[in-house]
């Protein structure tokens, strides 16, 4: 599943508040799908953080949205001016 999809899945597959441990037999073995890299799963994720409790499915949702490794960000170093993120030594930043 898409991370994006996540939010909703969580609210479809639990009940809040939820301790980890639930969170991890329901959905722990959910595979998310990395746009650029190695897909991983909900379980793996959430194997980073301390936190043993998730008052709602949108906690849940970005407490592993900010746990995803780089695979799930954008492009790096990407720049809409087209200058392919290099500075150049004549320009300014406001």
């Amino acid at each position: 599943m898409q991370l994006s999809e996540a939010r909703e899945a969580f609210d479809d597959r639990l009940s809040f508040p939820v301790d980890r441990e639930t969170v991890d037999d329901r959905v722990g073995d959910v595979r998310l799908e990395a746009p650029n890299g190695e897909d991983t799963t909900v379980g793996a994720v959430l194997e980073r953080t301390e936190t043993t409790e998730f008052a709602s499915p949108g906690e849940l949702h970005d407490t592993v949205a900010g746990l995803v490794d780089d695979a799930f960000v954008g492009r790096k170093r990407y720049d809409d001016r087209g200058n392919g993120g290099e500075r150049r030594d004549d320009e300014q930043s406001f």
